[in-house]
């Protein structure tokens, strides 16, 4: 395992989650919950830690403070590991077993986009040892160990080091598009292709040379640029020449960038026989309720191949679904190919197809296509 001292993890979820509908509303993107256990951002950060890592970066913007009470309450409670909330973090540190009662005032711009994120907090990113950055996203659903990919990229002498998947060519366009030699060096990297030329995709998260990305990133402050690493960061450093490498990434990746994927997930961890294998709901981070056990039935008392908690309250049946403890299924209801958040109640007599059940028991509908 790589030596964590001289990588800087960095988190970011600046993430609205607007293309996600009434599931996004009033609620981050990274804490959309996930898999009958989590939320989205805790994948990172479950990995993060399993990896060695002490502490990661959260680089935040909307609604920062409901995001950093959450992340301090879950993942700041044990020895080992942290979530470090760059200009906030002294006001959460000495809040005692509590919460801080007031944070400084933000005193720069909000960031426009996932680059600014780095430059605007560059204190946090780059000052003490830091090394190598280690960039990762909010809303990707893996797990991982990030240690290979830093020894890879440290003996490598690479400038950069993008982790990538083989996915199916019909859906690369949603993504940001990789290709490489022979010889493993990154010869293009293009987001969203309308006619793509590769199967494999970035998986958003990357290890650069901290002194290399900070020469670029203040190469294009400044410039008529998107603030995107994936839009100039990258691209601008393959121009230049710099040594970019892959490393390829193997089991369940899945970016939940609309609704109607976050559905498809669902279904597939449901399925007994999912078009991709999903990863199951032991692997997760226990995150919501993480006394309550929760598993894959196939069959049982009004239970047909879905993943349900041990608390679950059940006088109807449900099929294909996918439910967070606390959840109660009224007399006579069905609940088939659904998604019902924690501590939701489904009314006796409904029937619910493909949808999302919000805590406070409103209904999401959702398109039930081949989405990826």
């Amino acid at each position: 395992m790589a030596e964590p001292g001289a990588v800087r993890a960095v988190l970011l979820a600046g993430g609205e989650g607007r293309r996600m509908g009434p599931l996004g509303t009033g609620r981050l993107k990274p804490l959309v919950p996930y898999g009958g256990a989590c939320r989205l951002i805790d994948f990172s950060l479950a990995n993060a830690r399993a990896s060695g890592l002490g502490e990661v970066v959260l680089l935040s913007q909307y609604e920062e403070r409901q995001l950093m009470d959450d992340l301090h309450r879950v993942w700041n409670t044990s020895p080992g590991f942290r979530v470090h909330f760059g200009p906030y973090d002294h006001a959460y540190r000495t809040a005692g077993a509590g919460l801080p009662r007031e944070l400084p005032e933000r005193a720069w711009p909000l960031e426009r986009g996932t680059a600014d994120a780095l430059i605007r907090k560059s204190a946090y990113v780059f000052g003490g040892d830091a090394e190598q950055v280690l960039v990762l996203h909010a809303d990707h659903v893996y797990r991982f160990d990030y240690g290979p990919l830093i020894e890879e990229h440290r003996a490598s002498g690479a400038a950069l080091t993008v982790a990538y998947q083989r996915i199916e060519p019909r859906w690369v366009h949603l993504f940001g598009m990789v290709e490489f030699d022979a010889a493993g060096h990154l010869t293009a990297f293009v987001e969203k292709p309308e006619n793509p030329t590769s199967d494999l995709v970035f998986a958003a998260f990357c290890v650069f040379d901290a002194r290399v990305l900070r020469r670029h990133l203040e190469l294009l402050d400044g410039t008529d640029w998107q603030h995107d690493i994936s839009r100039d960061v990258i691209p601008a450093m393959l121009a230049a020449g710099e040594h970019i490498r892959g490393h390829e990434v193997a089991g369940h990746w899945q970016d939940i960038g609309t609704v109607e994927r976050y559905h498809r997930a669902h279904l597939a961890l449901a399925s007994p026989q999912p078009d991709a294998p999903a990863l199951p709901v032991e692997r997760m981070p226990w995150t919501v309720a993480p006394e309550v056990a929760r598993h894959r039935v196939a069959r049982g008392p009004g239970v047909r191949d879905s993943v349900v908690p041990a608390d679950l309250v059940n006088h109807g049946l449900v099929e294909d679904s996918v439910l967070f403890p606390g959840v109660r299924v009224g007399a006579g209801a069905r609940v088939r190919r659904s998604v019902v958040l924690p501590g939701a109640a489904v009314p006796s007599g409904a029937d619910l197809v493909s949808a999302v059940v919000m805590e406070d028991g409103r209904v999401q509908q959702v398109a039930d296509g081949a989405r990826p």
